[in-house]
């Protein structure tokens, strides 16, 4: 038993082969899939699918990074409302992202500070994307109460920076999530990031359709393939393949508050 505790299977690229996709993921194990919403459309195409599977799909709910700049005075909301659906357990995925600049960087900041406010009031968690901004989010995070009691929760997801940046995280109570980049040859700090957290606070995940894993690269990605993923960990932490499953789907349900 597997969780892929991010992925985007609502999304378009898997219109013509979804139930395959949920097929597969099921014979591969995965008992759970947190599906995410990026913007408001694909916050309701998250919810949609986790109602139409709910045996199996989670959704969440947010505005990305990149997409900060569209946030206006509807959004809190409409977030909000979409975020009392039983299906929905979490806020996200939202945070900072000074790898692209899609969105101007004071937007960014602006609009992370608002999720991370509605997380609070809606005691969920947050589903945090960052990239190249990993030590601006964490004193973010700090102002907002991260580690206060646990009331600011969540997972930091598709971690791909150092090993002090990813305990950073684990010291403020939130769990970190690792892709199919870890697999990568030349990824030897996400990789030793991957060592250094204690496994009770350690996801998996793809993000597919994107970073398919060592021996898929190249391959659209797909929630079955969180398995490559989970066993890399397991040889990079010396660890039987079975307790890592076990303990990341363990983490995951605790994280996201779900049974297994």
């Amino acid at each position: 038993m597997i969780v892929d505790s991010h992925c985007h299977v609502s999304t378009s690229r898997y219109d013509e082969d979804r139930a395959e996709v949920l097929s597969r993921a099921r014979a591969a194990g995965v008992a759970a899939m947190i599906d995410v919403g990026c913007d408001l459309a694909s916050s309701e195409a998250s919810l949609a699918l986790a109602e139409a599977e709910p045996e199996l799909v989670y959704a969440t709910v947010g505005l990305h990074p990149h997409e900060a700049k569209h946030w206006d005075e509807e959004t809190p909301a409409r977030l909000r409302e979409l975020a009392r659906h039983p299906r929905v357990l979490a806020i996200g995925e939202c945070g900072l992202d000074f790898y692209y600049d899609h969105s101007p960087r004071d937007v960014q900041r602006a609009v992370f500070r608002e999720h991370l406010a509605l997380a609070r009031e809606l005691d969920l968690p947050v589903v945090l994307h960052i990239r190249d901004a990993y030590d601006e989010a964490l004193g973010i995070l700090d102002e907002a109460g991260a580690g206060g009691g646990g009331v600011l929760r969540g997972v930091a997801h598709c971690f791909t920076g150092n090993a002090r940046q990813a305990l950073g995280f684990v010291e403020r109570g939130f769990g970190v999530s690792f892709t199919g980049v870890v697999t990568f040859m030349k990824a030897t700090e996400v990789q030793e990031a991957a060592q250094a957290i204690p496994q009770d606070h350690l996801l998996v995940e793809t993000d597919c359709p994107y970073m398919s894993p060592v021996p898929l690269r190249g391959k659209r990605c797909e929630p079955a393939f969180v398995v490559h993923t989970a066993r890399k960990i397991a040889e990079l932490r010396g660890e039987p393949e079975a307790e890592v499953f076990a303990a990341t789907a363990r983490n995951a349900a605790r994280v996201f508050g779900f049974s297994l």
